[in-house]
């Protein structure tokens, strides 16, 4: 038979054992999970104050911070350029030519309309983003125009209005092609991977989309 004392010790190891259950099943994860959950909002936060705006946020499949973007667009190169363009016009073996100079604004980035979202593991971070593209160009007011007539085909007011379409085309061809896309890619992945870094994750970065030369006109 037990004698009052064991019992009480028995009741006591076993309550002992019940809560030591309890704090390494229950409250240690869950302290865990609560740390781990707020140092992603603050990762996400980190992200607003840069970029203003929120990706979402996922750590271990559940996800604590919700995409937020108030602007439409996210720039991340703003690169001024200087074009030159030559129209020409010929007739009956008569050309007349127009020579246009001017500066544009090329921007390009993100459409964030798109998904941008963070899957948070351990110390792995994944980061997907719509692919960056040239989101506008747009003339600053300096352009000059140098006409030459030819011998019976002269220059005529109509003739800038489509050497100015043409001279803009081709400068947004131009900014298509150049290094300004790149720059925005490598920027937007730089910043990122230097904050993750300083909240002790590694980064990788997924693409959802293709990459798209499409421009808004500005």
């Amino acid at each position: 038979m037990f004698s009052n004392r064991k019992i009480v010790l028995l009741i006591v190891l076993l309550v002992t054992l019940s809560l030591t259950a309890y704090i390494v099943v229950v409250v240690i994860p869950s302290k865990l999970a609560e740390k781990s959950y707020e140092g992603a909002k603050q990762i996400g936060r980190d992200i607003a104050g840069i970029f203003h705006v929120t990706p979402q946020v996922t750590v271990n499949n559940t996800v604590v911070l919700q995409q937020l973007t108030p602007i439409l667009e996210l720039a991340t190169v703003s690169q001024k350029f200087q074009h030159h363009y030559e129209w020409t016009n010929t007739f009956l073996r008569s050309t007349k030519k127009i020579n246009i100079t001017g500066t544009f604004e090329a921007k390009a980035g993100f459409d964030m309309n798109n998904r941008f979202s963070i899957d948070i593991t351990d110390t792995k971070a994944v980061v997907t983003l719509p692919h960056p593209k040239l989101l506008s160009i747009e003339g600053l007011n300096d352009v000059k125009f140098t006409d030459e007539n030819g011998i019976w085909n002269w220059v005529h007011a109509e003739d800038r209005s489509s050497a100015m379409n043409a001279f803009t085309g081709d400068a947004r061809k131009y900014a298509a092609q150049a290094s300004f896309v790149a720059d925005a890619q490598k920027q937007m992945e730089d910043k990122l991977r230097l904050i993750l870094k300083q909240h002790g994750k590694e980064m990788e970065v997924r693409y959802e989309d293709a990459p798209s030369l499409h421009t808004q006109d500005r």
